[in-house]
């Protein structure tokens, strides 16, 4: 589990092809990595990976092929910067928002431009995973946790503050065009289950008169 906020931005040392699979290694300076261990979880550009080789300032992951399939991860060269950030403790201050390091799809850079200080910018992300994403909600873009300014349609818009943008991959690699991994708000993921499942009255079986309807959501905030 992560929170969205960048720790280091790491650079791809290697991709190297193994039996169809990918063996990624990444090199960090600025990530700690004294309290990592292998088998650990490191995302990296947002996508939850498991670490099976370390060294002082670098780690290798295996990437597997339906990872490569659901990520912009195979626009990777050698040399190209990611997000990191290690998996959260019980004790981490929770900055972002709840991130799963589960991608859901790949967004397209389509609109960016200077704003004052920061960066506006406008993603396309696959039609989809639309309703899942709400005007001032979060979304997970490249791991990082972002609030959305307005919605429409597919297009989610962002405006990037410069402290993020220096921490981070975007001043250096998000042109229009880029690829970019989103996971959405995994809270609207289950919200929609829950109403899915109260709607085929498939739930609450224990409490038949607890029932969770658009009406009861709208009623708490949770829609608009």
């Amino acid at each position: 589990m992560f929170t969205g906020i960048i720790e280091s931005v790491g650079t791809v040392k290697s991709m190297q092809p193994t039996g169809g699979d990918i063996r990624l290694t990444i090199e960090s300076n600025d990530l700690d990595f004294s309290d990592v261990k292998l088998g650990d979880s490191i995302a990296s550009n947002g996508i939850c990976l498991t670490v099976v080789e370390l060294g002082n300032n670098h780690y290798s992951v295996d990437v597997s092929r339906e990872t490569i399939a659901r990520t912009a991860l195979e626009a990777l060269k050698a040399g190209h910067t990611v997000n990191l950030e290690k998996a959260m403790l019980p004790t981490t201050r929770f900055g972002g928002h709840i991130v799963a390091g589960h991608v859901d799809g790949v967004g397209v850079v389509s609109k960016l431009q200077q704003d004052a200080r920061s960066i506006y910018i406008e993603i396309e992300i696959p039609q989809e995973l639309a309703h899942y994403t709400a005007t001032k909600g979060s979304i997970t873009v490249d791991g990082i946790s972002l609030t959305t300014n307005l919605v429409r349609d597919n297009i989610v818009s962002l405006n990037i503050i410069p402290h993020t943008a220096q921490v981070t991959n975007i001043a250096k690699h998000w042109l229009v065009g880029s690829k970019v991994n989103i996971e959405v708000d995994i809270v609207a993921r289950y919200l929609e289950r829950l109403l899915n499942k109260s709607q085929s009255g498939g739930m609450n079986t224990a409490n038949p008169q607890s029932q969770i309807t658009e009406a009861f959501l709208a009623d708490n905030g949770f829609m608009k």
